[in-house]
């Protein structure tokens, strides 16, 4: 069995069940039982795909019209410690940081869901929701006291429980890992994009201006004709530059990995 080295364990000499960045990154790490794995879920991140279908493999969810049951079962696979040092098998899927906060923007923020709602008290209501452009929303988030108050853009090296994976896979490129995931993690992943319309994919994408000042009513009356902006369009240099700054953990472990050919700005 491989030794597995728990990524924050040492952060704090508090004991480990205080310890708040471990307890963070063990909370979203999730056990697949029949092959002992642990899939660590980054949400934005094929995350609603791979929890369905760990429920499917858990044996918890049979059929597709109970989706909505991994929603209030974020916790139900969560990993002991003792399930963690003693995985057969470790996976995290990862996204190229630029892409993620368009998606969580596009998402969550223009569809005014309940993240939106919480960001709106993040701020302590001094920001409408109906008033966050994408510049707003990123000269937002990157403030030190709201980078962690939501998952959707929580950095992604918190959300890494062990210091080493047997595998990282990209978001990106996630059609061709989906084989090798479900031969070394025994499950059958189930695409839940469909189920969830969280995605973009459903639209077609335009990047004929820059979106990045447009207000979430112009961007929504888009989407009811069934376009959306491309995720890069949402950007100019000054976010980018933004981003990189605040979010260079995350792209530096992303371009360790699988280089910067997906990089949405390399």
């Amino acid at each position: 069995m491989k030794k597995r080295q728990l990524n924050y364990a040492t952060a704090s000499y508090v004991s480990l069940p205080r310890n708040a960045q471990h307890q963070f990154a063990q909370a979203f790490a999730l056990r697949i039982y029949r092959s002992n794995s642990v899939y660590s879920f980054i949400p934005k991140n094929a995350c609603s795909t791979m929890r369905v279908s760990l429920a499917m493999a858990n044996g918890c969810v049979d059929n597709l019209a109970d989706f909505n049951w991994i929603h209030c079962n974020n916790d139900t696979f969560k990993a002991d410690l003792a399930s963690l040092i003693q995985a057969e098998y470790t996976f995290v899927i990862l996204r190229c940081p630029f892409a993620r906060l368009a998606s969580a923007y596009l998402d969550k923020i223009v569809d005014t869901t309940g993240v939106a709602w919480e960001l709106y008290d993040a701020v302590q209501r001094k920001m409408e929701i109906e008033d966050m452009t994408f510049r707003i929303f990123v000269n937002t988030i990157t403030k030190a006291t709201v980078l962690r108050s939501n998952i959707h853009w929580q950095p992604q090296v918190d959300f890494l429980v062990y210091k080493e994976y047997d595998d990282y896979f990209n978001l990106e490129t996630f059609a061709t890992a989906q084989s090798t995931i479900e031969t070394k993690a025994r499950i059958e992943i189930v695409d839940a994009r469909k189920l969830t319309r969280h995605g973009i994919d459903r639209f077609e994408l335009v990047g004929n201006d820059n979106y990045a000042d447009y207000l979430p009513d112009a961007i929504r009356t888009m989407k009811k004709t069934g376009k959306a902006p491309k995720p890069a369009a949402l950007y100019d240099d000054e976010l980018v530059a933004k981003v990189s700054k605040i979010y260079k953990k995350d792209i530096a472990l992303y371009k360790s990995l699988f280089g910067d050919k997906n990089l949405m700005f390399p």
